[in-house]
């Protein structure tokens, strides 16, 4: 029965971090590079984040009650997991409840006056914002890559 339940972990895992993956890293470039609209191409890239946002949430909320389950019935190598994903967790929560909110209204203030918002005066602090919010983004990618190399090693 563990052997199922930690092949169900991984897999929930593998699927989640594949996401985070392929929106961060392929998907968004993509609309970048082929749609001649930046500002288009970035409002698609933001909804995608904030799904991708929600889907992380949920997911590090779902593997950390997951991973409870799974220390109380003796399994210890999960105790250290629930920290990695507390932290994609509070990575996750930062952008959704705090940067994106912030980058919507600068964005909404820059179109309000007539200019896309990195034609703006706003485009310092909007770029200043959207770096925070990719290198949380790096770190949550890079802590659930970090979760799947701990989590296929063969326990010895």
């Amino acid at each position: 029965m563990h052997l199922t339940a930690q092949r169900v972990f991984v897999f929930i895992l593998t699927l989640w971090v594949g996401s985070i993956i392929t929106v961060g890293y392929l998907v968004a470039p993509t609309l970048f590079a082929t749609l001649s609209d930046r500002q288009v191409a970035g409002m698609v890239a933001g909804s995608l984040f904030r799904l991708e946002g929600t889907i992380s949430m949920v997911l590090s909320v779902a593997l950390i009650v997951f991973a409870n389950l799974l220390v109380k019935r003796g399994l210890d190598r999960y105790k250290n997991i629930r920290w990695f994903l507390l932290a994609m967790l509070l990575c996750a929560a930062t952008t959704a409840f705090i940067l994106q909110p912030m980058m919507n209204s600068l964005r909404e203030e820059a179109l309000s006056h007539g200019f896309p918002v990195m034609l703006s005066p706003l485009a310092a602090e909007f770029g200043r914002l959207h770096a925070v919010s990719s290198a949380l983004y790096l770190v949550q990618s890079l802590m659930g890559l970090v979760l799947l190399w701990r989590l296929t090693k063969p326990v010895s």
